[in-house]
């Protein structure tokens, strides 16, 4: 299950385009954990990329 954590690492910048909607979701997930939009973002990108389906 994915579970919003506080926490910090080394960070670099990267500009992304996202959609207005994914936006708003993302910013009303943050909002309502208390968190920056940035840790969502990044603990979203990591549990999707941990529980990608592999190929064989």
């Amino acid at each position: 299950m994915f579970e919003l954590k506080k926490e910090s690492s080394d960070y670099e910048n990267k500009s992304l385009r996202l959609p207005k909607e994914l936006i708003e979701k993302v910013q009303s997930l943050a909002n309502e954990y208390n968190m920056s939009f940035n840790k969502v973002v990044i603990q979203c990108i990591e549990y999707s990329l941990d529980n990608m389906k592999k190929d064989d």
